[in-house]
């Protein structure tokens, strides 16, 4: 469990990062172009990490399938995202898209099968109170 904090915590950190780098780069550039560039980097370093890495990476099964899926949600989001750095405030823009945890906690719950207890549904709900008040 620690592990997983710890990568979450770098996680976060990094993407904060990652949303001011996107903000800035959507100064100069169109966002598709912020994007290609900002995500070509981030293959790159994934190159990376599985060239440095200890064992092999499998690519057959249907987890192919669902990566390419993730990959074309992924690229609309993003190409929106720099869509609305480019037009409006990094703060509002941040602060709602990242509430795609709530489509990723409604889905597992539909899709997954997956279970919420109300501790669960009133963390959710007071995050989205939250972005909702540093949106606006």
């Amino acid at each position: 469990m620690r592990t997983a904090v710890l990568f979450a915590v770098v996680g976060m950190v990094d993407w904060g990062f990652w949303a001011l780098f996107a903000d800035l780069a959507t100064e100069t550039l169109s966002p598709e172009a912020a994007m290609v560039i900002s995500y070509a980097g981030g293959v790159a370093v994934a190159l990376g990490y599985i060239a440095a890495g200890p064992g092999s990476v499998s690519l057959s099964g249907p987890g192919v399938t669902y990566a390419l899926a993730g990959g074309l949600f992924s690229g609309v989001g993003a190409i929106s995202y720099y869509a609305a750095l480019k037009s409006g405030s990094a703060a509002v823009a941040t602060t709602v898209t990242g509430l795609y945890f709530v489509v990723a906690a409604v889905l597992a719950v539909l899709v997954l099968g997956e279970s919420l207890s109300a501790k669960d549904v009133a963390g959710v709900a007071l995050a989205v109170c939250a972005v909702a008040l540093l949106a606006s």
